[in-house]
């Protein structure tokens, strides 16, 4: 009888988390997010597995400079509750644009990561910025490119 070796299962403090620096400039909100998502996750890795923390840290730069594809612009909602009775408020993508263009990016990658605890502390790994400078560089961030 052969036996094969069975797959081990790396330790999630072995893992090293890199840093990547993502420029939104003139990419598309949706698409940039899935991938995004896919780094958070880390499915770009070999060592990947569901129920672990694997993924790399992200920081998105130029966030005000992001497209959204049709009539979006014009279409698309916000909507927020401020925890008050009668306290739902709703923004369309132009005003979010002018007033939060980070939370524009922050909600699109947050909407494609999982609804669980996971989830919510792989966002934690997402950094996003309005502008070309970051706080980050003593963790010297690889550029990420995205052929989207």
């Amino acid at each position: 009888m052969i036996t094969q070796k069975s797959y081990t299962i790396t330790k999630a403090e072995s893992e090293t988390k890199k840093w990547f620096v993502v420029d939104a400039t003139d990419m598309v909100v949706g698409r940039l997010a899935s991938e995004i998502a896919k780094v958070l996750k880390g499915k770009h890795k070999t060592t990947y597995t569901t129920h672990m923390d694997a993924g790399d840290f992200v920081i998105i730069i130029n966030a005000e400079k992001v497209r959204f594809t049709g009539n979006k612009w014009n279409d698309k909602n916000y909507n927020w509750h401020t925890n008050h009775i009668g306290g739902i408020k709703e923004r369309k993508a132009k005003v979010q644009l002018e007033k939060h263009p980070e939370l524009i990016m922050f909600e699109a990658v947050k909407g494609m990561l999982g609804k669980n605890t996971l989830g919510r502390k792989q966002l934690t790994k997402l950094k996003v910025v309005v502008g070309p400078t970051h706080g980050h560089e003593a963790q010297k961030p690889e550029a990420l490119k995205f052929d989207i």
